[in-house]
């Protein structure tokens, strides 16, 4: 797996960003999922809490695994202490936790930062040694767009208000797409308000795509069994005007 190390000012905004352009579209279908299970609940790509801390709140006995330091920094300093220990920092190819989880979830498109098809089948192998032999594993990945694919972004400012009274954050993307590799190569600028001035900073990194054959062969691969797919997180069929690939699998 690629080295994915979010930038302290990714992790800084991360919260008030994706609170404003994620909490509404999936947040809901997660915690449900993770509130229906009696036993342990794992977050795969857990970030900054935006799920996890919602879950622990609700009472579920649930733990996260991330790779990158900065975003479990600022997760742990939203939680009490004693709850650290649910937390691990890791390579989630090879993570290894000590028990079984009866849900694993790798929500908002964690599977595309797993560029490879060795340590995209690496990592569900270590998903089916994690869950117990009930357990299920849900992840999600975005449809790809023809006309993305085809053109990219270009310098789209998908998010611009305050974080603190009287100082705006406005973020500006750009994607280039290699369809040979199905990678898109994005660049992601945060231009910032502070008391000396305005701050601008880049973060570049890769986002793999697929398609829904490709990721039907990839789990029947693995030790793990596809249950059902859905097309959004209200749990529909997929259709022509799905957003979302919703996979929802079990152990063989």
């Amino acid at each position: 797996m690629e080295t994915f190390e979010y930038p302290d000012f990714i992790a800084r905004f991360y919260d008030i960003i994706y609170h404003n352009v994620r909490d509404g579209v999936d947040n809901r279908f997660f915690l449900d999922q993770a509130s229906s299970v009696k036993g342990k609940v794992l977050e795969i790509g857990a970030g900054t809490g935006r799920l996890f801390t919602e879950a622990l709140k609700k009472g579920v006995d649930i733990y996260a695994v991330d790779i990158s330091k900065s975003m479990v920094a600022v997760l742990k300093s939203k939680i009490p202490a004693k709850d650290h220990c649910r937390v691990m920092t890791a390579n989630v190819v090879d993570m290894a936790w000590d028990f079984k989880f009866d849900l694993i979830i790798a929500p908002f498109r964690m599977f595309s930062h797993l560029t490879e098809v060795e340590e995209q089948l690496k990592f569900l192998q270590n998903v089916h040694r994690h869950l117990t032999g009930r357990g299920k594993f849900i992840f999600d990945v975005f449809v790809p767009d023809p006309s993305l694919l085809v053109n990219g972004i270009k310098d789209m400012t998908d998010f611009d208000a305050e974080y603190e009274p009287g100082k705006n954050v406005k973020r500006i993307l750009n994607s280039r797409p290699d369809l040979i590799n199905q990678v898109l190569n994005v660049s992601m600028k945060l231009v910032w308000d502070e008391d000396n001035g305005t701050i601008e900073k880049e973060w570049e990194f890769r986002m793999r795509y697929f398609f829904r054959y490709e990721l039907e062969h990839l789990i029947s691969l693995s030790p793990l069994r596809l249950k059902v797919t859905y097309g959004d997180y209200q749990m529909n069929p997929l259709n022509a005007g799905s957003k979302d690939f919703i996979m929802v699998c079990t152990r063989r």
